[in-house]
């Protein structure tokens, strides 16, 4: 069965996380350093290869308010670049209060502010792709 890959596209990192096989829990994979364009795409095709993903999940930085704002916009230019680029679906979601969420995880867990710094993406990629997982079960296969 193929795997379900969450990006969270911020400025400087995209943190990454995968799906198991039968899509129902989420794990973080890596955290990349944002490069050209170009470069992050074809890093993104090669998890995309490397682990069979027939899907991906973009985190969408939706205002508290439900609008879109200029880092919305951005991403979504992400999104379309992306899907143009793959052939797997691309699908945006909502992903409020998940950098919070990740932080509040690392802080509770303990762990130190410069390592806090390199795990939050791929942390808050993690929580993005468990709710997506969560609000979209699978049925098993009979």
């Amino acid at each position: 069965m193929a795997r379900t890959l969450a990006l969270d596209v911020g400025h400087k990192r995209i943190g990454v996380a995968l799906s198991d096989p039968l899509n129902i829990t989420a794990q973080g994979l890596t955290t990349l350093s944002r490069r050209t364009l170009e470069q992050d795409l074809e890093a993104i095709r090669h998890l995309v290869e490397q682990h069979e993903v027939e899907a991906i999940v973009v985190g969408l930085p939706i205002r508290l308010d439900g609008s879109i704002g200029p880092e919305a916009a951005t991403v979504q230019q992400f999104i379309d670049e992306l899907a143009a680029t793959l052939d797997c679906p691309v699908y945006p979601w909502d992903e409020r209060f998940t950098t919070v969420q990740a932080e509040r995880a690392l802080l509770e867990g303990r762990v130190r502010r410069a390592k806090r710094k390199a795990l939050r993406d791929k942390v808050a990629a993690t929580l993005l792709l468990q709710n997506y997982l969560d609000a979209h079960p699978r049925t098993p296969p009979e």
